[in-house]
């Protein structure tokens, strides 16, 4: 139970942490960070996981990280290359926590827990502003600035019956709206599973939907998208078993060239569909100016430093959006490359495609014990595929996947599909139900 409700609340503070902070201020914040951090040392050197060796970690990993401290040396803001690799090292224990602790069944359960958290809450702060505070709402410790306030600056812009986008808890509608995102898989997956009641099930399922909905943001709902895709190509692969694939990955292939070739040749077209402009709502703009800062230092970058430092060039004259500089590059890889150069971002792209490979080939490997039969699939064998792919996606006009709570799933699917590589059986599922449901096939 301790070690559940740790990992909950390790789930709520890094996906939720700008709710965090806005609740609590910065000095909080950082206090829970660092209890989560002295605790998450604590449980590794208490129970000593059996299957934790610092060489079992992916390589990709180890050296993505030593680059980045490294990178000390070369940074042009060293201060705030030292605090970014140590919220990058924070992090990433806590994810290796996590990943050495808990059984995958215990990741599914827990970060469902932190997601109902964070989306019932959301949604009920904005009720509450909707309905007592009818404007738009500062974080309480903010002074209200002088002159017009830049909407970026709100906690909650008032907008829940107005139809959104709302921004709940976490003060941003394209965070909320990932959220609803993960809420989707994690609730679908538990409730297909019978691990859920169905009740409860199909409520939290539908509070994440509605989610979406209120949020109203085009990269989600690019993401929602590729995620049934890629639903369907592994059940495809279940079905077919792995001597009959060949058709189903040329077929993935395919529709990934015309997709890049659509979004690419048709982006306004592509975007105006989803009620966006071509120009992603300024982030060529911010793009071209990352890569024409990139191209000086190709090869290392500038230093790492995660979120963007505001006071530090050359981020205090790079680029600013309504009012406010801008925190990162909207897109992990442009971000990588700018900080920790070409060297970094081959290694990013390596640990990611290792990821994606490892996580793909547990969702759609038949489970077997020893030389026995083949045992029924379980369905929950497919959430950490379905996650990621979901952070693939967002990756491409966010940087959330290098901080926080992005940062904490993408290492924590990293280490445990290499290091807890037993593919699950339907007959392991802990059913929350008398009778078992047929396997997702």
């Amino acid at each position: 139970l301790g070690l559940s409700a740790y990992a909950g609340t390790v789930f709520f503070v890094t996906l939720g942490g700008n709710g965090v902070r806005n609740a609590l201020g910065w000095p909080g914040f950082l206090a829970v960070a660092v209890a989560l951090v002295g605790v998450g040392l604590w449980i590794m050197i208490a129970r000593k996981p059996e299957r934790f060796r610092w060489y079992r970690l992916p390589a990709p990993l180890t050296l993505f990280l030593a680059l980045a401290l490294v990178s000390v040396a070369w940074s042009a803001y060293r201060p705030e290359t030292l605090l970014g690799n140590l919220a990058q090292l924070s992090t990433t224990l806590l994810a290796l926590v996590l990943a050495f602790t808990l059984t995958w069944h215990e990741v599914l359960r827990t970060l469902g827990t932190a997601l109902r958290f964070l989306l019932g809450l959301s949604l009920l702060f904005e009720l509450w502003v909707a309905i007592f505070v009818r404007e738009p709402l500062l974080p309480w410790w903010m002074e209200t600035p002088e002159g017009k306030v830049s909407p970026l600056l709100y906690w909650s812009r008032d907008l829940l019956f107005s139809g959104g986008p709302i921004q709940g808890l976490v003060a941003s509608s394209v965070l909320l709206g990932f959220l609803g995102l993960l809420g989707v898989i994690v609730f679908a997956v538990q409730l297909r599973a019978g691990l859920v009641r169905p009740a409860a099930g199909w409520f939290w399922l539908a509070i994440a939907f509605l989610t979406i909905v209120l949020t109203r943001g085009a990269t989600v709902t690019v993401a929602l998208a590729a995620v049934v895709v890629t639903l369907l190509f592994a059940l495809w692969a279940r079905r077919v078993g792995p001597e009959r694939r060949v058709p189903l990955y040329a077929t993935g292939t395919a529709l990934i060239a015309i997709a890049a070739t659509a979004t690419l040749f048709a982006r306004d077209f592509v975007f105006g569909l989803l009620g966006k402009s071509g120009d992603l709502t300024g982030r060529l703009e911010t793009w071209q100016k990352v890569a024409d800062l990139a191209a000086q230092k190709p090869w290392f970058g500038w230093g790492w430093v995660s979120y963007w430092a505001p006071w530090a060039e050359p981020f205090k004259s790079l680029d600013k959006k309504a009012g406010i500089q801008v925190m990162s590059a909207h897109n992990a890889w442009l971000d990588v490359w700018l900080q920790l150069g070409i060297v970094g971002l081959i290694l990013f792209a390596i640990l990611v495609f290792l990821t994606v490979w490892r996580v793909w080939f547990r969702a759609i490997d038949q489970p077997r014990r020893g030389h026995g039969a083949p045992l029924p699939y379980a369905t929950s064998a497919l959430f950490p595929f379905l996650i990621v792919i979901a952070l693939l996606v967002q990756s491409l006009t966010e940087s959330r996947i290098l901080v926080e709570g992005g940062w904490l799933l993408l290492v924590l699917f990293a280490v445990k599909s290499k290091t807890d590589y037993e593919v699950p059986s339907q007959l392991g599922e802990p059913q929350a139900l008398p009778w078992r449901r047929v396997p997702l096939s």
